[in-house]
């Protein structure tokens, strides 16, 4: 007993000595592309990430993936880097690259040793720029992309989970589709579909420039402005506003998957996105019936009941809208319905009592150490900083969050799961082996 309490004391002070403020430095170019710096010398690397405000949520609905596509597709080359070469030029040059796109956005990034600066800012100018969109660079990535949708979905188990839950979680709201989209859509469009695309989102007024690492300020904004001033000025893409109704009668349903043996049972309600201040609560609410071994419903149906192989509950958080979803795997002969009856059981007791003072200060232990852990690296400091422009409005949203927490409530956590998490405001959905 002693021994975990000194690792709880020593855990929070090892926070309290990791999360410094991040510094950083933002300024517009002329052109309307927004930049942030972020200093640190303590180690020779430095990341360079573009943030666009472009996801799957921006797509036309006979289009979508093709925000997912052009995460690919913008690896093709430029007028400047041959066909192929983009991430030959990264690796010979002692670096890393990436991108992933969400419903909300599509992010790129370069890591490299700090003396390459230049070449990871060259790199996406040229992205930028003028990036070279062509069949050929369209039948290739199109290929690439269905490849991806066979291994990480289709052949996938639980693959199919998330767009079975959002497609009938959301009925007007394009969290509807999942990010990667349809094949069907990507093989119909037409070159030009992909142009104006590119036009529209893939602009200095929809993107920010993050650089964060081994730098010196004045040298990293002449390269900046010797890199990126010289693309034309492009406007922030106009965002489409759509509401959802509110569920106000439990909507129970059934999905089958052909790539598992062992069932499932969810829960999903909608909940407010992600800038919204209860949007935290739902998910320290979260955090006391699945966040690790000791967590309440780990504990009741893995250790004690012996009921589930696994159980979970989170707060999916995005742009617009949340989905706090729960969702359990059974153990041997268990029933769905019993695996249900016992995450119920847990919302409720959310619902009527306070949770302990020893809960709350594990949960929200495990919350500063996620946010040290999330801001120990310089990439991570750069997403975190993109985050905070694009979707706060508020680049010190990144400094500001743990407080956010800290004043999250006991009765917060109590409230929100009383206005949310409730049998008439939620999708019950059955997910189960396709019979051959």
């Amino acid at each position: 007993m002693l021994k975990g309490k000194l690792l709880i004391i020593l855990m929070g002070l090892a926070t309290m000595v990791s999360a410094q403020k991040v510094t950083f430095q933002e300024y517009t170019l002329s052109n309307g592309l927004h930049v942030i710096l972020h200093q640190d010398n303590s180690a020779p690397v430095v990341a360079v990430s573009v943030m666009y405000h472009v996801g799957s949520k921006d797509e036309n609905p006979e289009r979508t993936g093709f925000a997912h596509f052009f995460e690919h597709l913008l690896f093709e080359g430029s007028e400047n880097i041959k066909r192929g070469e983009f991430m030959k030029l990264v690796s010979s040059n002692g670096g890393q690259n990436n991108a992933n796109t969400t419903q909300d956005r599509t992010f790129y990034y370069e890591i490299f040793p700090s003396n390459q600066l230049e070449t990871g800012l060259w790199l996406e100018s040229e992205r930028m720029m003028h990036p070279v969109i062509n069949e050929i660079g369209v039948s290739t990535q199109n290929e690439v992309v269905k490849e991806e949708k066979r291994m990480r979905v289709d052949n996938q188990p639980y693959g199919n989970l998330f767009s079975e839950i959002f497609s009938r979680l959301f009925t007007n709201h394009p969290y509807r589709w999942a990010p990667i989209g349809s094949m069907a859509h990507l093989d119909s469009a037409k070159l030009d579909e992909f142009i104006d695309f590119n036009k529209k989102f893939y602009t200095t007024g929809n993107a920010v420039l993050v650089i964060a690492g081994d730098i010196e300020i004045p040298k990293t904004k002449k390269l900046v402005e010797d890199y990126f001033g010289p693309i034309t000025a492009g406007q922030a893409a106009a965002k489409k506003t759509y509401k959802e109704l509110p569920i106000t009668k439990e909507i129970v349903d059934t999905a089958y998957d052909a790539n598992i043996q062992i069932p499932a049972i969810v829960t999903a309600y909608r909940t407010p996105g992600m800038t919204d201040k209860e949007s935290m609560a739902l998910q320290m609410a979260s955090d006391v019936l699945s966040q690790g071994s000791s967590s309440r419903m780990y504990k009741k149906m893995v250790d004690d009941k012996k009921d589930a192989l696994m159980v979970a509950s989170f707060n999916y958080a995005l742009e617009d809208y949340g989905a706090y979803l729960t969702f359990a795997i059974p153990s041997g002969d268990a029933k769905l319905s019993s695996l249900l009856a016992d995450m119920d059981e847990e919302i409720a007791k959310l619902q009527t009592e306070l949770i302990s003072e020893k809960e709350f200060t594990k949960i929200q232990n495990q919350f500063e150490n996620n946010y040290v852990g999330a801001n120990e690296k310089v990439l991570g400091i750069a997403e975190n900083l993109a985050n905070g422009y694009t979707f706060y409005k508020n680049t010190n949203q990144i400094n500001q969050e743990l407080d956010e927490m800290r004043a999250v409530t006991r009765e917060d956590i109590m409230a929100v799961a009383k206005k949310y998490l409730n049998p008439n405001q939620r999708l019950v959905l059955y997910y189960l082996p396709k019979k051959s």
